[in-house]
């Protein structure tokens, strides 16, 4: 590793050096007979190369990624005793203002309103930390990770009339700053030019930036960027007409960001690295929708290609989704054909994102949606996936202005009374049906729980050691978290889990029966024996029997969507077993 990117981040604090996490890597190094160094620079080094490697280990594991986002969300997401008493005074006044009279701050109120804001910091949080652990972001060097993320987690709300962000405190309720990608790539490129002593025109020519890029201050920058980085005005939107250019794998990557920069499609290819690194791969396809003069310059949709295989589809709407006039078109239908098998892969995106634009037409014309359209809506015959990094926002948008518990009673046939989508609601009894997550990572022991029938999303119960009392739903749509049960004794899993199943703690099988098949994974990754093991037919990703130290009479799933990961100790006699009996299975002993 260069060492001008950690000199850059010892001059910005002079006591990074000597922090707990570089000097354990320090000691570490010494310990196995490494060769460590005293000088500054050269610690940091050494660290950020243990950042690099840890943080980037969820690829294939993304268990990994998610300790990491427990760490973060202890030290930096506020704590439900700091909320300030002044935030409930102003939600009181707002009500107030709104016609709604002296609304009653009551405890059940404080519980919802922490529950919202620290879910919110959570998902926002996790947007920078998704983007920074992703291949997305492989071209910007850890350092200057470092520095943005760091940075960024010192700000607040972003003020648009005065153009700068707020300083976060520990009792700061508002949500981490918004990700923009091609902001984002815009900052950290010309910072790294800078450090690398290499010209950074954009700083020739705008002396404001130039200037900022002295002082190194990354809200500075960023908002800065974010100004400069103006979406395109709706009228221009209206406009789909437009062209197609690819641009070749192995060609100047500078026509393509030129093309971009300034326009605030969001795309982090905009920064010349992030385009360097991507057209290196692939050929990379923009559709340029005329300006007002009849011009093609617009950047409205890309297709990112890694060899023969397509990596991305981005729109320009937020999260890269695709913007709802584009969406109405069949311009990126016209494209994907061109690209055969590869292209089908899309199109059911596509025609998604169609069917949502339909809904929001409707729900803005105040239309009553059929029952198609709800069930749509709610994802009931399948998610409802686009193009960008997170769900359409105009999800939200509908069902903000919707009754979600009348459209569920609609859906369903079950009273509205018995459906939820609040936890207070969820955990308060006789529920059948709750929409959504249901994040109990905090609770300890099930004696007094009440837990719906269903639940469309997550159901977390990470912390829960025994089963004593609990009565899990017939169904979860999303992962199931038991991660701290170490017996199985006594448990009932629900007939259907459409997500992950972690049992990651459990020391023994006896006793365990899941239903006939998990959609995601399935860890049991404390188990020395496969003894009273009777897996799922089906496991829709990884299976974890990473402690497993005989296979004898194991049973494999007939199909597993991802790998079945044992540990290196399985003898070399019973793997060669194992792959003739199951030749069409991925097995890794590690």
């Amino acid at each position: 590793m260069s060492m001008q990117g950690p000199q850059f981040l010892h001059e910005r604090n002079p006591n990074l050096h000597t922090t707990p996490p570089v000097e354990h890597e320090k000691s570490r190094k010494r310990k196995k007979g490494e060769k460590s160094s005293q000088k500054p620079a050269e610690k940091i080094s050494d660290w950020l190369g243990v950042i690099e490697k840890t943080h980037m280990g969820h690829r294939d594991d993304p268990r990994v990624l998610d300790r990491i986002k427990q760490s973060y969300y202890k030290s930096l997401v506020i704590k439900p005793e700091n909320i300030p008493d002044s935030y409930y005074e102003t939600q009181r006044r707002l009500a107030r203002e709104l016609g709604h009279g002296d609304v009653e701050i009551t405890d059940e109120v404080r519980r919802q309103a922490e529950e919202v804001i620290v879910a919110d910091q959570k998902s926002t949080l996790d947007n920078w930390l998704d983007y920074f652990t992703s291949e997305d972001s492989i071209s910007f060097p850890t350092w200057a990770k470092y520095w943005a993320f760091t940075g960024m987690v010192k700000l607040s709300t972003f003020d648009k009339e005065k153009q700068v962000f707020g300083k976060r405190r520990k009792d700061t309720v508002a949500p981490f700053p918004d990700l923009n990608r091609e902001a984002l790539a815009y900052v950290v490129d010309a910072m790294a030019k800078k450090i690398n002593k290499e010209n950074v025109s954009l700083a020739e020519d705008d002396p404001e930036f130039k200037k900022l890029l002295q002082g190194a201050n990354f809200g500075k920058l960023y908002a800065w960027a974010i100004e400069k980085v103006t979406p395109a005005e709706e009228s221009e939107l209206m406009i789909t007409t437009g062209d197609w250019i690819k641009y070749n794998e192995g060609a100047d990557h500078m026509p393509l960001v030129e093309s971009l920069q300034g326009h605030g499609t969001g795309w982090c290819t905009a920064g010349e690295s992030t385009a360097e690194a991507q057209l290196e791969n692939g050929d990379f396809y923009v559709y340029y929708s005329h300006d007002k003069q009849g011009n093609p310059i617009i950047p409205r949709l890309a297709i990112r290609m890694e060899g023969e295989n397509i990596a991305e589809v981005r729109g320009v709407a937020a999260q890269q989704n695709l913007d709802p006039h584009i969406a109405n078109t069949d311009i990126l239908d016209d494209k994907l054909n061109k690209f055969g098998k590869e292209g089908e892969r899309y199109k059911s995106k596509s025609a998604a994102m169609k069917r949502l634009t339909e809904l929001e037409a409707k729900n803005n014309a105040s239309e009553e949606l059929s029952m198609d359209d709800l069930r749509f809506l709610y994802e009931f015959d399948g998610k409802i996936e686009g193009f960008g990094y997170e769900k359409d926002p105009r999800i939200c948008e509908i069902f903000s202005g919707r009754d979600m518990r009348a459209d569920l009673s609609h859906i369903l046939g079950i009273p509205k009374f018995q459906i939820s989508t609040t936890k207070a609601i969820a955990l308060s009894g006789n529920i059948k049906y709750h929409h959504g997550d249901l994040v109990l990572d905090l609770l300890s022991s099930a004696k007094v729980l009440k837990l719906p029938e269903a639940i469309s999303g997550d159901l977390d119960l990470s912390r829960l050691a025994s089963v004593d009392g609990l009565k899990l739903p017939e169904s979860v749509g999303g992962y199931l978290e038991l991660s701290s049960l170490t017996s199985a004794e006594g448990l009932k899993l629900p007939g259907s889990i459409g997500g992950d199943l972690e049992l990651g703690s459990l020391t023994s099988a006896e006793g365990l029966k899941f239903s006939e098949s998990i959609g995601g994974w399935l860890t049991l990754g404390s188990l020395t024996s496969a003894e009273g093991l009777k897996l799922p037919e089906s496991i829709g990703g990884n299976l974890d029997l990473g402690s497993l130290t005989s296979v004898e009479g194991l049973k494999l799933p007939k199909s597993i969507g991802g790998v079945i990961y044992f540990s290196k100790d399985i003898s070399v006699t019973e793997q060669d077993k194992l792959r003739q009996q199951y030749p069409n299975l991925k097995l890794l002993f590690e």
